[in-house]
């Protein structure tokens, strides 16, 4: 039964994960931990931050994680099947409507409407780990001031650093790792 569910879900992200790993995470978040329990909030953040940083797309990063948090290898294997399944269907399947109907306004429209809808994805992702990663907790909490100072200092310089100098985010975050680990172990 939970190999069912792993594909339920997954193929679930998989269908509705339109504008790549970014935009899924709010509905990874809501399968994993709100759904099912498979996943508290703060292991949920750390396989984000493990799937963005390993190579392939976030969604399928993230369904192998969490398939094999809950039911080994073939739970790793059967979710990943079902994020990657409708996507590929649907990829041919628009590559086919799109190459016969590009020229239509219609076909143009549908795009230019979607294009909100996936930013709109992308900064809800972007806000609740930022709210995770500064409070410690999903929502934010009635006292701003339990701000996680190291956290928000690391956050700034790293935002700063991108904006203004524009290094490459790689090193970005190699160092935001190495000051979190030297901040955290001093405190």
């Amino acid at each position: 039964m939970i190999y069912l569910e792993l594909f339920w879900s997954f193929f679930q992200i998989g269908l509705f994960s339109i504008g790549g790993g970014y935009a899924a995470m709010p509905l990874i978040q809501s399968q994993v931990v709100d759904l099912h329990p498979w996943l508290t909030m703060t292991q949920f953040a750390d396989i984000m931050a493990i799937a963005e940083m390993t190579p392939g797309p976030i969604a399928v990063n993230a369904a192998t994680f969490v398939g094999i948090q809950v039911a080994g290898l073939p739970g790793a294997l059967i979710a990943t099947l079902g994020c990657i399944f409708p996507s590929g269907v649907i990829v041919l399947t628009l590559a086919w409507v799109y190459y016969r109907f590009r020229g239509l306004r219609m076909v143009q429209g549908v795009l230019g409407g979607l294009r909100p809808a996936v930013v709109a994805m992308i900064a809800s992702a972007g806000v609740s780990l930022l709210i995770m990663a500064l409070f410690g907790q999903r929502t934010l909490p009635e006292n701003l001031a339990s701000v996680d100072g190291i956290a928000l200092c690391i956050f700034l310089a790293g935002f700063l650093i991108l904006r203004k100098w524009k290094v490459n985010p790689i090193f970005v975050m190699a160092g935001s790792g190495v000051a979190g680990v030297i901040l955290y172990a001093l405190r």
